[in-house]
């Protein structure tokens, strides 16, 4: 059964999917705010169908912890899941993503026309110094900025080392950090078209405020996220 209700959500996510980037294709020639409407309402139109075919429900957690204004989300990667729902849970996000994604067709273009942050993974301090400058305009525009800290997605029970970018943001921006533990890797784990029934949990940690160094502040977040994430992943199996 779960094999035949994701083959029916993949094929309906992909047509979904295919329309809005096409119909949407007139968007790009208007104010930024329009994209980011149109990728809201795809974004909605995903969360339905997860519901409605795959048995795939969301829950957020801790929601309290984003009402102080602007911030960085620094969030737990364990599936494609995690880079289309932003928009569902957050006003006007922006993502740091793979500068290489801008390349894809219609991907790159919509991302681009909506503000998002590329970096060159390859660049060292000078793309750091760029996604900085992006990021400083992302904030006065009170835009919320995502990040995965890991740089990569994880299979959940596994981990990667915190990458040095969530620094730089950290101490360039000199904001609050709010770490997300997630467990979306149970149902929509990556490298698989299999999309298994449950509930996606996205928890909200309390913020790590400015001012730490580098290590106790990667110490400190790279904690919050892992602990609440192995809770959510175990939660999930009981």
């Amino acid at each position: 059964m779960i094999a035949v209700r994701s083959s029916l959500f993949n094929a309906t996510f992909y047509a979904w999917t295919t329309f809005m980037l096409v119909i949407c294709l007139p968007v790009l020639m208007l104010d930024r705010k329009v994209t980011v409407r149109c990728q809201t309402f795809w974004a909605n139109g995903v969360l339905w169908l997860m519901h409605s075919i795959a048995g795939i429900k969301l829950e957020v957690r801790g929601r309290e912890h984003l009402d102080r204004g602007c911030a960085i989300i620094a969030s737990k990667h364990q599936s494609a899941w995690d880079t289309l729902i932003w928009h569902v849970i957050v006003d006007d996000p922006t993502v740091v993503m793979k500068s290489e994604l801008l390349w894809l067709p219609f991907y790159g273009w919509y991302s681009l026309k909506a503000g998002m942050i590329p970096v060159n993974r390859g660049g060292g301090a000078s793309a750091l110094k760029a996604m900085i400058r992006s990021a400083k305009r992302a904030v006065h525009q009170d835009q919320p900025i995502i990040i995965f800290p890991q740089g990569t997605r994880t299979a959940p029970g596994t981990r990667e080392p915190y990458q040095p970018g969530v620094v730089a943001l950290y101490r360039g921006l000199n904001l609050p950090v709010v770490p997300v533990a997630l467990n979306s890797g149970l149902f929509w784990p990556r490298r698989s078209l299999t999309r298994k029934p449950g509930t996606i949990i996205v928890e909200f940690l309390p913020p790590i405020e400015p001012g730490l160094e580098r290590e106790p502040f990667l110490n400190e977040l790279e904690s919050r996220i892992e602990t609440a994430t192995d809770a959510l992943e175990s939660e999930a199996h009981h």
